[in-house]
């Protein structure tokens, strides 16, 4: 078994199985293995009128159908594929087994805000963003490509950035390859900001150039009351054919509490291109130095 693990929260809703067939690819290029998370809820309504008896014929029949699809993952994909249940808040567990698996990556399905289901993965997608201490992808679409062509990397002119190049290169090396699409909204005319935005594109730009990955940088422009920062990325993503869209998690000043911004909780919740979600100052080897 790897030690490296890839995990996935299911529900055996249509959007967690699209999830677990997105993840494939990844678990093969990390070398890694897939763990299946299943999370009963304890804190709802109808939970608690369970008897003991009740609860751990459920957990049986749960523990069951996991393992059925896990054995499914294995012959199909030659991946190894292990199982977990585990009972609580589920954004809270799916959080906490990360940690405890020191996973690689989350990859969970979710749903749009206007088409919340019924269903505890997609759902909670947005909370297991902010509180995983793993990169996150959330895939709300039906329809993905088998692999990963463009990525698209908004930017601005914030500290993270070189977090992000580095990421994004990353996963830009992985299998036959990937192209980076840097872009960047700009609602001023500003000259000053226009001019440092611009160039510190560019700079990135030839950056991952140097590093011999195909890269395109693009600056729109948006108008105020027309489209929004995140409508604006989404439009170009597709724009572009995007196979990933990466986003950054903030912090409060501590950096100790995380939070989404209003622009990555509406791309997540509206981008039928799979997000990944990364936090500041993970615990990766910064190389990226080009200002």
């Amino acid at each position: 078994m790897s030690h490296k693990k890839i995990l996935i929260p299911i529900d055996f809703s249509d959007q967690s199985q699209i999830a677990l067939d997105q993840s494939y690819n990844l678990a093969r290029e990390y070398k890694a293995e897939i763990m299946l998370l299943y999370v009963i809820e304890d804190n709802g309504f109808i939970s608690k009128f369970f008897s003991k008896k009740q609860d751990a014929e459920i957990k049986k029949e749960v523990d069951k159908k996991l393992t059925k699809l896990a054995a499914s993952v294995k012959k199909k994909t030659g991946i190894n594929t292990g199982t977990m249940v585990a009972r609580g808040s589920v954004y809270e567990k799916i959080a906490e087994v990360a940690d405890m698996i020191n996973a690689l990556f989350i990859i969970m399905g979710a749903n749009s805000k206007k088409n919340i289901r019924k269903k505890f993965i997609g759902s909670n997608a947005l909370r297991v963003v902010r509180e995983a201490n793993v990169p996150v992808i959330t895939i709300r679409g039906k329809q993905h490509r088998n692999g990963c062509k463009n990525i698209v990397l908004p930017l601005d002119l914030t500290k993270e950035t070189r977090e992000k190049v580095n990421f994004a290169l990353e996963l830009a090396r992985l299998g036959d390859g990937a192209a980076i699409r840097i872009v960047s909204v700009l609602f001023t005319s500003d000259e000053f900001v226009v001019s440092r935005l611009t160039r510190q594109l560019q700079q990135v730009k030839n950056f991952i150039e140097k590093e011999g990955v195909e890269c395109t940088a693009e600056i729109i422009k948006g108008v105020k009351g027309d489209e929004s920062l995140a409508e604006s990325i989404i439009k170009y993503a597709n724009k572009v054919d995007g196979d990933l869209l990466m986003i950054m998690t903030q912090q409060e000043v501590d950096f100790t509490n995380r939070f989404i911004g209003s622009s990555a909780q509406e791309i997540i919740n509206n981008s039928d291109i799979p997000v990944i979600s990364i936090i500041p100052s993970m615990k990766r080897n910064l190389v990226f130095k080009p200002y």
